[in-house]
């Protein structure tokens, strides 16, 4: 269970590293920065270090409550997730992005969310952004349908993109599947398994995103399937 959490948290990861990947085919990427990019990247850093210590809170209490069975809940603001991209990240997770890419932050609105970060790689600097739904498409498997991609204000090849995240969801051992949605393409992430019956069975039976902040629930089962 703890690899997957760690595995589901790189999710954000490899969509930067697609990011980046599709850009360079870019020639001259427009300077534009999105307006909550902006302000994520402005805040007081006291404020910050605050948000952090909460979302390491919150998330380990999340995983004391799954380890312990039974049904459980948790709830995520985009600050607090922004605190700890700020701080946490880069203080403890140093090498978790590229060299090129930094700052990464996210917004979140009722079923969307939206990652930018700052990418800057030989003679090329930019903002990459994009705007995915997010939801469970059935328990315990999370879906995301990418609206969009850009560097700046210019739109990046969605086929580069979606080539990248595959790529790295084979690096991670991320069990997924490609559909499509009216034309958007959709990437749906499953929770493996237990392995043997004395591990625990986690299952996500709710995802939902609203006002800035993102709302999880679900239960825990032990190998024996009680909860």
């Amino acid at each position: 269970m703890r690899k997957w959490l760690l595995r589901l948290s790189l999710v954000a990861v490899v969509t930067l590293l697609a990011l980046g990947a599709g850009v360079l085919g870019v020639y001259r990427a427009s300077q534009h920065v999105p307006e909550f990019y902006q302000h994520a990247l402005t805040g007081d850093p006291k404020a910050a270090e605050d948000a952090s210590d909460e979302m390491i809170e919150q998330a380990a209490a999340l995983a004391s409550d799954i380890r312990k069975g039974g049904q459980w809940e948790a709830v995520f603001t985009a600050e607090q997730i922004n605190g700890w991209l700020a701080v946490d990240l880069e203080r403890n997770y140093p090498d978790l992005l590229p060299s090129s890419l930094s700052d990464p932050r996210v917004a979140i609105e009722p079923d969307q969310m939206w990652i930018a970060c700052r990418l800057e790689r030989r003679n090329l600097k930019s903002v990459l952004s994009m705007a995915a739904d997010v939801y469970l498409a059935e328990p315990n498997v999370v879906a995301l349908r990418i609206r969009r991609a850009r560097a700046g204000i210019v739109p990046l090849p969605l086929d580069k993109v979606l080539d990248k995240i595959s790529e790295k969801a084979s690096d991670l051992d991320l069990e997924i599947q490609w559909r499509q949605a009216e034309g958007d393409p959709v990437v749906e992430i499953s929770i493996p398994p237990p392995r043997d019956e004395d591990d625990k069975a986690v299952r996500i039976e709710a995802l939902r995103l609203g006002e800035g902040k993102l709302y999880l629930s679900g239960s825990t089962e032990d190998g024996a399937g009680k909860r």
